[in-house]
């Protein structure tokens, strides 16, 4: 038992460590040039080299983030609350929600630019913009899913709508808004980062595409890393609190 337990919890350290191995080995058995893609212990010593200078941007990156996830946050659960609890608003919000998750971020951050100039403000709008949608998608199914047949008891015992949501809705829909976090926390990253390569003179983005212009090919895969580490950081920091807040709702892992 305790053997099955420790390889579970080593699995995802020894998949990472598998990956690095088979992408050094291919790398270096058909001699693929640095310029095209280096070898992971190239990206890492180039990355311990340039520390200062990634831990400048990273941080610039994260903050941008955390700030367009926070706003996302809010925003999702507001809306996701309304579209949930209300026919009326799902049927006039879906289509405008649809349409908006359709269009491309990228596209909108030159707009951003003008509006805003170069810098962190799009970057934190650009993140809230591609990391709200899954919030508030999953907020208004967690609502809508709450069965008729215990709305009608509630309703019998004297419990009005807005008991009936905060009291049961939310805590019904805990387990769907946790899921979300842990994808729009990543999406947040994707925006970031995404506006940091085009409007911005700080932040991973922008170093990984000044990199790229330099043909130095292990810095722009330090910087992915980089990047990689933070979203799977913030993901297990969400994946504890949602297994710590939604006890109930989680059956017991399987031991075999």
């Amino acid at each position: 038992m305790n053997k099955k337990l420790n390889l579970r919890k080593a699995s995802p350290w020894l998949s990472a460590i598998g990956l690095f191995v088979l992408w050094e080995l291919i790398v270096r058995i058909f001699n693929i040039p640095p310029y095209v893609l280096p070898t992971p212990s190239e990206s890492i010593i180039v990355g311990w080299q340039f520390h200062e200078a990634i831990w400048m941007h990273a941080t610039h990156t994260l903050y941008t983030t955390l700030v367009g996830f926070a706003i996302a946050v809010v925003f999702g659960v507001v809306l996701g609350a309304l579209v949930g609890s209300s026919r009326t608003i799902y049927d006039a919000a879906n289509p405008l929600l649809v349409g908006f998750n359709s269009v491309p971020k990228v596209a909108l951050v030159p707009v951003l630019v003008m509006w805003f100039g170069i810098g962190t403000v799009p970057a934190i709008i650009t993140a809230f913009m591609i990391s709200f949608f899954p919030i508030v998608v999953n907020v208004a199914t967690g609502l809508a899913t709450l069965e008729p047949e215990l709305r009608d008891v509630l309703r019998s015992l004297g419990a009005t709508r807005k008991d009936i949501l905060i009291k049961v809705g939310f805590p019904r829909a805990m387990p769907y808004f946790f899921a979300s976090l842990k994808v729009a926390i990543t999406l947040a990253f994707v925006g970031s980062v995404i506006s940091e390569t085009v409007a911005s003179n700080v932040g991973v983005g922008y170093l990984m595409l000044s990199a790229s212009s330099k043909f130095n090919m292990p810095l722009v895969f330090a910087g992915l890393l980089v990047i990689a580490v933070m979203g799977i950081a913030m993901y297990e920091i969400f994946n504890v609190i949602e297994r710590r807040s939604t006890k109930w709702a989680n059956r017991a892992n399987p031991t075999n």
